[in-house]
Parts: C-alpha cells; structure tokens; sequence
C-alpha cells in the first residue's frame, strides 16, 4: 500500500469511525469498564459472510461482516448484526490500516459495537474484538491478534493485552461491569439532582427573605463607609 492511500485510509479511520488513535501503530488504551460503558451493544455472533465494496465517493473500501447473534450481552437482542470496516479488497485493489480487526466467515467473536455514520462498527477497533476459540474447558474468549500498540495516555507505559477468559467468567465480568456502571451512574444522578434541589432552595429563601437581604446589605454598605470615613 503506497504511503498516500495509506495517510487517505487513516483519514477514513479517523473520520468515519473516529477511534481514538494517536499514529498508525499507535491508540490510546481503553479500560475493559470504558469498553463496556461505551459500547452500544456487546454481542457474541458468528460470522456468516462478508461483502467488500466501495463507500459512496468511491474513494475508500468498506468491508461488510454479517454476524449472526448468539448472544447479547448489552443492549437490544438482534438476529443478525452487520458490522462495518474500513479496508478490504475490491477487485485487484486491497486496502489496509493496522488496527482493524479483520473477521472471517465461520469464525465467531465477541464484538463491542459501536454505532457511527457509517453504520455499526467496532469500538475501539482491535480493543472492542474478540476472538472465540473451544479447548478442553469449553469457550474461551481472547483478544484478537494485532500490531496495534495500546499506551496508557496517563501513565505513558504501553498497556499488555487482556488475559484469555472462559465465556462464562468473560460474561461473568461484562454483567459485574454493566452492574457497578449503573450504580456509579445512579449515583452521580442522585447527587446531581441534591444539588440542584439545594440550590432551587437556597434560590426560594432568597426570593422569601429578599427585602431582608437587601437591608441587611443595605446596612453592610454604610457600615463600610462610615468606616473609610473615619479612617480617611
């Protein structure tokens, strides 16, 4: 891939998808509870095929995975789901970006998906998929294999990829994460709406005790100024 297409498909990836990445190689790090919070759904599914084509200006290549849902683990339950990324192959023309998790017919994943403008997609591209593989202990889910490299933007260390996880512990841990985000949420709502009941009280005994107020800062007033007064 020349170095003008690409610098034109980071463009798509930036403008379509808007992940949040710094360079080619290089994103910044999204926690598991950011993933699950962020996510418009989580579902596992099985690949059942794929479409490449050109997205409406002609310019960039679009790939379409349809999968089929096995399982939603956040948000409304849907039969299928198809899933949007940049990059493919139409024709004799491939393109590719490092970073963009690339599926397969008959493969199965765990996706977070992300809505956009484009259609629904991955969060956090490579961060937001998973692959699914059985061993003797039954489904395990594990992220998929990528070059992207994850920075911690706080810390300024790269972030090692997620352990592999049975299914039931991987469900296990989406359930707990949705569960204390809602408490957190909940929270931050119950002392939202305090503080904005304190201050339509504190605003009601103002508009009650105004001519008071008034007064007594009337009084505050010529205190001051008796005061310059005297020492002027």
């Amino acid at each position: 891939m020349t170095s003008n297409n690409r610098a034109r498909a980071l463009a798509v990836v930036a403008a379509l998808l808007a992940v949040p990445a710094a360079h080619a190689t290089v994103a910044a790090a999204a926690s598991f509870d950011q993933k699950v919070d962020k996510a418009a759904s989580i579902i596992v599914g099985k690949c059942l095929h794929q479409e490449s084509r050109f997205d409406p200006t002609g310019r960039w290549i679009l790939t379409y995975s349809t999968f089929q849902v096995e399982k939603t683990l956040k948000g409304n339950p849907e039969p299928e789901v198809t899933i949007v990324t940049p990059g493919g192959q139409v024709g004799d023309l491939h393109q590719s970006t490092i970073g963009i998790p690339a599926f397969k017919p008959g493969d199965e994943n765990v996706i977070f998906v992300k809505n956009s403008s484009a259609g629904q997609t991955v969060l956090y591209f490579d961060q937001g998929a998973y692959e699914v593989k059985n061993d003797s202990s039954g489904p395990v889910v594990a992220p998929v294999a990528s070059d992207l490299v994850k920075v911690d933007t706080q810390r300024g260390v790269v972030v090692p990829s997620e352990k592999p996880l049975r299914m039931q512990d991987f469900e296990q841990r989406v359930n707990d994460t949705v569960r204390s985000l809602r408490e957190e949420h909940n929270r931050m709502d119950v002392l939202a709406a305090e503080k904005l009941r304190q201050q339509a009280s504190l605003w009601s005994l103002i508009k009650e005790n105004k001519w008071t107020i008034l007064l007594a800062l009337a009084g505050l007033a010529y205190a001051t100024l008796l005061l310059v007064r005297r020492v002027f």
